[in-house]
């Protein structure tokens, strides 16, 4: 069965957002050939499987893909099929390890469509899209062989089949699945969802090529030099590089991030460029034209809310949290609902400082304070109180440096990695970076891929993805791939960091480390293969090592001169991390609660026309008490790719719920020394290698040997409820 992973936290921001595709459930890597299909026939033979991306061509996926399909429909068959009794082998064994071809192949695909993205492989994914869902109804409405994973759970509770706790587990979420398949549909009702399946999978297919081409052609362009005054040297010349790759040499190019904000906001002087490049970016999707998104959102809203009537839940939120550690939209509810008005009133306060702020530098004292002003004299501000901002900062950030001193340091502290360069192996695309990575003992853990910068065929944001999963039953370890949206500098120049970009490599390196300490048995609870809302858990952890100050020593030094930063930036630096938190928690709310509005609805609740679909996020935000004119929702509805261009729908709650275990776990880490080797080997052990083999509460609740607390995420962002 193949589930294809992408991870996606955003730029700019202490809460990170996701992006989960779930094709059915888990990846295997089994050693079949299938003749006729080219490189995907049968597992790549580079070191740890790396796909051989050499050999792969834009032709060779719609032939493997199909194969794939039909392939594991004949393995289903022989599963049923088998005159024995269902055993843990030859069923549950033999489904886990079922699709490896068609995984392969769609593993390639989705990873290429996000980080290198052409109209070719836009039309295959769309073209293949029904096609892929229709599949996972043949399988997940396989009555006969849902007749036999209901007998060998018998069998198991009868002692006539032993099971260990992994299988027992993966059982129970299987037959799970089922039912939120639609088993237990009548024809009538299955034949209702098949065709829903179908046409969802399409649109989220069109939502995120539109929602990439839109960002493309709303992108700013600037003639004139002088309107970039406040941007550092190196971003500058970023910006013509960028110009100069779509042709318009001479030009500087603005290319927009996914979240609201921008982050080139903080240091534009000239304020009627800041308001050109926030309005770019909130008017994507809306428009009018061919890349309005409006139409695509309200049909898919309706079709998720029709199918979760189906299914017997209330609405799509409903059916969503069913499958996560929440389990209910009241709890869901709760968490947001409790946080919502202490952000905002810290919000409301910050907003007013800013404002004398920016009528004191503008001499006008009737000046108002407008959302492309916020991130700009938010910076203004933290220099005056903390004599420091990211342009002090930067030329002490340099992105090998941080790497190697910052991010793959902590891990060798932690937990005895080592990393070492593999030129020789190649990626997708030139810019991407192959590392194998060793344990203390010197043995091979796995490929640690990375891809950190920006082009106009990756879409926005930054994520992991799985390209081989580790798995005792076919022996594999695992190949991650980590993908950011860093500007590229001209050839020769140094790549210099925003501590935002800091935090981001941080993070999606807790992804990784997830995904290579993956110890499991069955491919479908591989590392990251988790809920939705336990998924960004680890990855948040990670980001405290950025903070660490005996590591920051190590890779926060000049580029040009080899001075490190100052002891009292970095003193500076940890004291002002709650600076601005009520307006990254308040905005990171407003799309949490906006995801939640738009998946809480029946189907006779869906506004019907484009028009309307403003004004819902407006009453929406107003209803749930976060609309603040000055802080919008990180995402808007149409530009919010995590909830209509990928998994995340109903699920961009998840970071905030994962931080609740974050902050415990960062307190925890405190009370036992901080960095060392000791604590690093516990929480591998305990934490990060046991991906999805059992219920994930349980194993935060062994690993901090009680449930989760809230009072540490409340203590971190200043937050007084």
């Amino acid at each position: 069965m193949i589930r294809v992973i992408a991870i996606t936290p955003n730029q700019g921001g202490v809460t990170r957002s996701a992006q989960i595709s779930d094709m059915n459930k888990g990846m295997s890597q089994a050693h079949t050939n299938h003749a006729g299909v080219g490189p995907f026939n049968a597992p790549s033979p580079l070191p740890y499987h790396l796909p051989d991306f050499d050999r792969i061509s834009t032709t060779d996926y719609l032939p493997a893909i199909r194969a794939g399909m039909a392939a594991e429909l004949d393995e289903i068959t022989s599963i049923v099929e088998n005159p024995a009794p269902p055993s843990v082998e030859n069923t549950l064994v033999a489904f886990d390890l079922g699709g490896q071809l068609l995984g392969r192949a769609l593993t390639v695909l989705y990873n290429k469509i996000s980080s290198d993205a052409s109209s070719e492989l836009a039309d295959i994914e769309q073209e293949l899209s029904p096609e892929l869902a229709a599949h996972h109804d043949a399988i997940y409405m396989n009555k006969a062989l849902h007749a036999r994973f209901v007998e060998l759970d018998r069998r198991i509770e009868s002692g006539a089949e032993l099971a260990n706790n992994e299988s027992r587990w993966l059982l129970t979420t299987v037959l799970k699945d089922f039912r939120r398949a639609g088993i237990e549909l009548d024809e009538d009702a299955q034949d209702q969802l098949r065709t829903i399946n179908a046409r969802l999978g399409e649109l989220e297919s069109i939502f995120g090529r539109k929602l990439l081409a839109g960002a493309n052609e709303a992108s700013v362009f600037i003639t004139d030099v002088n309107e970039l005054k406040g941007l550092p040297q190196d971003a500058i010349d970023a910006a013509a590089t960028a110009a100069n790759a779509r042709g318009r040499a001479g030009e500087y190019l603005l290319e927009l991030q996914l979240p609201t904000q921008q982050s080139v906001l903080a240091q534009l002087t000239h304020r009627d460029v800041r308001k050109k490049v926030y309005n770019a970016s909130i008017n994507r999707g809306a428009t009018g034209g061919e890349n309005d998104t409006r139409e695509v959102i309200l049909e898919t809203v309706k079709l998720r809310a029709r199918a979760a009537k189906l299914l017997g839940y209330e609405h799509h939120a409903a059916y969503i949290a069913d499958d996560a550690t929440a389990r209910t939209t009241a709890a869901v509810d709760e968490i947001l609902g409790s946080l919502a008005p202490a952000a905002v009133a810290n919000a409301r306060a910050e907003a007013a400082e800013l404002e004398a702020a920016m009528r004191a530098d503008l001499a006008d004292n009737t000046a108002t304070l407008e959302p492309w002003d916020w991130q700009y004299y938010s910076e203004k501000v933290r220099l005056e109180k903390y004599s420091l901002d990211d342009s002090l900062l930067r030329p002490y950030l340099e992105l090998e440096r941080v790497v190697h001193e910052g991010v793959f340091g902590a891990a060798h502290r932690l937990y005895g990695l080592t990393f070492v360069e593999r030129p020789e192996l190649k990626g997708y695309h030139p810019d991407v970076r192959a590392f194998e990575v060793f344990n203390e003992d010197g043995s091979g853990l796995g490929l640690f891929l990375a891809d950190y910068y920006t082009r106009e065929s990756k879409r926005g944001g930054a994520w992991m993805n799985n390209l081989v999963d580790q798995s005792a039953l076919t022996g594999y370890r695992a190949v991650v791939v980590n993908n950011l949206n860093i500007p590229k500098p001209p050839a020769g120049q140094p790549t210099l960091l925003t501590w935002d970009e800091v935090i981001t490599l941080f993070h999606e390196f807790g992804h990784a480390l997830h995904g290579l300490f993956s110890d499991v048995s069955y491919p479908s609870h591989s590392g990251t293969e988790v809920p939705r809302d336990f998924v960004e858990y680890p990855s948040q952890v990670n980001e405290m090592w950025a903070w660490e100050p005996s590591l920051l020593a190590a890779y926060a030094v000049h580029h040009e001169t080899g001075e490190p930063m100052p002891s009292a930036w970095i003193d500076t630096l940890l004291a002002s991390r709650q600076f601005n938190e009520g307006f990254n928690t308040t905005e990171y709310l407003a799309a949490a609660l906006l995801d939640q509005a738009w998946h809480q609805l029946s189907e006779e609740q869906v506004p019907q026309t484009i028009d309307e679909v403003l004004a819902f996020e407006t009453k929406a935000l107003e209803d749930a008490g976060v609309a603040l004119r000055v802080v919008p929702p990180r995402y808007r509805t149409t530009y919010y790719n995590h909830i209509f261009g990928g998994g995340y729908s109903a699920g961009y709650y998840s970071y905030i719920w994962s931080e609740v275990l974050d902050a415990d776990t960062v307190e925890w880490f405190a009370e036992n020394g901080g960095l060392t080797r000791a604590n690093g080997d516990y929480f591998r052990k305990t934490l990060l290698s046991q991906g999805g083999q059992r219920d994930s509460l349980e194993v935060f609740a062994a690993f901090r040997g009680r449930a989760q607390r809230i009072e540490p995420l409340i203590a971190r962002r200043g937050l007084n409820l």
